[in-house]
C-alpha cells in the first residue's frame, strides 16, 4: 500500500529547538557578570532546573504529555484545559527564578535580583530565537500536494503555539496539527498517534512518522505500526531496544525516501 501521509515531529524534526535553547542559556548566563564562568553557571542551571522541575506535584503530567524542564523556564502554560495546566501556570514564575537562584547558589553567589533578571533573559532570549533548520520549507514544499501532511508535537499547546507562531510560514503546510497537551497525551502513547492517523484517514501503513527522539518518536510509532523515520543529525548513539525502519542524517533525505515506499 503506497505512503499517503507524512507525520512530523515539530522540535529538532523541523525547528531547530536545541539551538534556541543553547543560545538562550549562554546569552543569559553570560549576563550575570561579576566573574561568573558562564559555563559553569549554565551547567548548574540546567541540573538545578532539572531536578526541581521533578519534585512539583505536576512532574507526572508534564512526562505524560511530554514537556521539558527548559521549556518551562520560558513558557507561561496560559492554555490547556486540564487543571494541572493552571498548576504549571502558577508555578512558573516562581520555577524560573528559583532554577536561577540555585544554580547561583551552586556557585557560591547569593543575589535573588540577579536570579530574577537572568530568568526573565533567558525567556526573553529563548523567545526571540525560533530557529528552522534551512532545509525544512524546502523538504515540506516537494512534499505538499503528493501526501497529506501531519504535525505531531508534544507539550503545552500556548507554548507550541507561540513557538508555531514565530515561524508563520510553517504552519500553512500542514492539513492538521496536533499537541499532545490539547489531546491530553503524548507520544510515545499510541492513542495520540491513532488520533493522528483518524484525522488523516489513512490506515498505520500507510503513514510514515519522522522525528528526532527514539523514546517518543519512533518508538509511539513503531507502536502505532507506522513507518518510522529516525532524523539522527548528530550521530547520537542507536537503542538496541528501539529499531527505527530508516535513519536519516538531514531532513532532504527523507524526499526519495517517501517516493519509495
Amino acid at each position: 500500500m503506497p505512503i499517503s501521509a507524512v507525520l512530523f515531529d515539530l522540535d529538532d524534526t523541523l525547528l531547530w529547538d536545541e539551538r534556541s535553547v543553547e543560545e538562550a542559556f549562554r546569552t543569559a548566563a553570560e549576563a550575570a557578570g561579576n566573574g561568573v564562568n558562564p559555563q559553569e553557571l549554565e551547567a548548574a542551571v540546567r541540573r538545578e532546573a532539572r531536578s526541581l522541575y521533578e519534585s512539583y506535584d505536576t512532574f507526572p503530567f508534564t512526562k505524560l504529555i511530554g514537556i521539558n524542564p527548559f521549556e518551562a523556564l520560558w513558557g507561561n502554560f496560559t492554555a490547556g484545559e486540564q487543571p494541572e495546566f493552571r498548576r504549571m501556570e502558577q508555578l512558573a514564575p516562581v520555577y524560573r527564578k528559583e532554577s536561577w537562584r540555585r544554580g547561583l547558589a551552586a556557585l557560591g553567589i547569593d543575589d535573588e535580583a540577579l536570579a530574577e533578571t537572568l530568568a526573565a533573559r533567558f525567556a526573553a532570549e529563548r523567545r526571540s530565537r525560533p530557529y528552522m533548520y534551512e532545509e525544512t520549507l524546502q523538504v515540506l514544499d516537494k512534499l505538499r500536494g503528493k501526501v497529506k501532511l501531519l504535525l505531531l508535537t508534544n507539550g503545552c499547546p500556548a507554548l507550541q503555539q507561540e513557538k508555531l507562531d514565530g515561524v508563520p510560514e510553517l504552519t500553512p503546510y500542514f492539513d492538521h496539527i496536533v499537541i499532545s497537551g490539547s489531546f491530553g497525551k503524548g507520544k510515545p502513547d499510541k492513542s495520540i498517534f491513532t488520533h493522528a492517523l483518524d484525522l488523516l484517514e489513512i490506515s498505520p501503513e500507510q503513514g510514515v512518522m519522522v522525528g528526532d527522539k527514539l523514546t517518543t518518536d519512533i518508538l509511539g510509532g513503531l507502536g502505532a505500526g507506522l513507518t518510522t523515520v529516525w532524523i539522527n543529525r548528530n550521530g547520537k548513539a542507536p537503542d538496541p531496544a528501539i529499531q527505527p525502519d530508516y535513519q536519516i542524517g538531514h531532513l532532504a533525505e527523507l524526499l526519495p525516501l517517501v517516493e519509495s515506499l
